[in-house]
């Protein structure tokens, strides 16, 4: 029987990469950014980055939660679980998103889940996206700026997403800040492809001085810490409160740091790790012939007695290899609901002809289309530089964010009264 809802599917299935010569195409690219490089379309997904920077929208149950939760470090613990599950959808995600195209915008409303989400391609040298998303009842503002740099290193691809993600719970007048961790994609020539998330994570209160440092780990050499994140709430007197704990692909827990600290300790006088084993860090992009080979996953993540779940991770749908590895939330970004056509912005990305070609499965369209749109990208800037016009963004303006001190792209409003007159005519 089909059930309609477990049943979503791409209108057509993935377009197998198997056959292209990956090395022919990267071979020139050793070292350097990858966004100045145009890549064949066929290691795409069909969903623009700005599709992808909506996936961090998956968990807004945990933003709810935070919101209704009167202890500023119970708070942090959910903020903390919702900046992981933010990056799990990144899981096998091995397709690459689409570039946006200046000017390009996606739009989300979720009535259910309580919000709605506008992002706009605000720079193409360098590609930066910017997104903003609020709560339907005002109860929280969730934004930020991703300036992806992407860099090859002859077998794996490593990006780091600069920028800043900034949440806002507005009833308790609290503001949390944080960027996200590298994420390394091995295996781009030979082998299986997988990835690996890696870096430090601080989250920092800005009303009460609470930090939360997160620590995404690199797999080392026995993969034995393949996807864990561990880390700590902390007061603004340094005193430690919770350990956090899990992996970025299944689940966080979090426990009283005392508790944690005495399992540590009896663990380490049942035997513990043995000095063979002992992790080699920093070795995550590395070079050599063979293929990284991804170490088995293991099961899983060891429950300290006494901790609390935080956030689990929701199964991908069936099918989901066939369907580039998506999740039932990737699965609807592309869903043009009945009435949708007339009410989008013509910039909005499902309106995108390479995207809509490659999604159902005609990759020879999506070749053509994709180079058209970059051609016209090109002469619309020739066009402006004779002109010596500024291209102006239209939706986000750079202004300085208020907690960071740092330089933003913050959200000017106005999007969703829907006068779309002066947009630019992009596709």
């Amino acid at each position: 029987t089909m059930n309609s809802e477990e049943e979503k599917m791409l209108p057509a299935d993935m377009i197998s990469r198997n056959n292209l010569n990956m090395w022919s195409v990267l071979k020139k690219c050793i070292g350097m950014e990858l966004s100045k490089i145009a890549m064949p379309v066929v290691f795409n997904e069909p969903l623009s980055f700005l599709q992808r920077i909506s996936e961090y929208m998956e968990h807004t149950h945990l933003i709810h939660k935070a919101c209704s939760l009167s202890d500023s470090i119970e708070r942090m613990q959910v903020v903390a679980a919702f900046a992981v599950s933010a990056v799990a959808s990144q899981w096998e995600r091995t397709g690459k998103p689409f570039n946006p195209l200046l000017g390009e915008t996606f739009e989300l409303t979720r009535e259910e889940d309580g919000y709605r989400l506008i992002s706009e391609q605000v720079s193409h040298h360098p590609p930066v996206s910017a997104f903003h998303a609020e709560s339907l009842k005002q109860e929280f503002e969730f934004h930020g700026t991703i300036y992806p740099k992407l860099k090859f290193w002859g077998k794996s691809v490593e990006a780091e997403p600069k920028g800043t993600m900034t949440l806002e719970l507005l009833k308790h007048k609290e503001a949390y800040t944080w960027t996200n961790p590298m994420c390394c994609v091995h295996n781009i020539i030979l082998g299986k492809l997988w990835i690996e998330q890696y870096g430090t994570v601080e989250i920092l209160n800005h009303s009460t001085g609470d930090k939360c440092v997160l620590n995404f780990k690199p797999c080392g050499m026995f993969g034995k810490e393949l996807h864990k994140v561990e880390g700590y709430i902390q007061d603004k007197s340094k005193k430690k409160h919770r350990v956090i704990y899990g992996k970025w692909t299944e689940c966080m827990y979090s426990v009283d740091s005392k508790v944690y600290d005495s399992n540590k300790k009896a663990e380490k006088k049942a035997g513990g790790i043995s000095k063979k084993q002992k992790q080699v860090g920093g070795e995550t992009c590395a070079e050599g012939d063979e293929a990284d080979d991804m170490p088995d996953l293991q099961e899983t993540v060891t429950v300290i007695p006494g901790s609390a779940l935080l956030w689990k991770i929701t199964p991908r749908p069936p099918h989901s290899e066939k369907m580039y590895n998506f999740t039932s939330f990737a699965l609807t970004l592309n869903e043009m609901e009945p009435g949708m056509e007339g009410l989008l912005a013509p910039t909005d990305c499902r309106l995108r002809p390479d995207l809509k070609a490659m999604e159902d499965g005609d990759l020879d369209g999506a070749m053509t289309e994709k180079e058209r749109l970059e051609d016209k990208q090109r002469a619309a800037r020739k066009e402006r530089s004779k002109e010596e016009e500024e291209w102006s963004t239209r939706w986000f303006q750079t202004k300085t964010n208020p907690y960071t001190g740092a330089e933003d792209w913050l959200y000017s409003g106005g999007y969703f009264e829907r006068n779309f007159v002066d947009s630019p005519n992009i596709y």
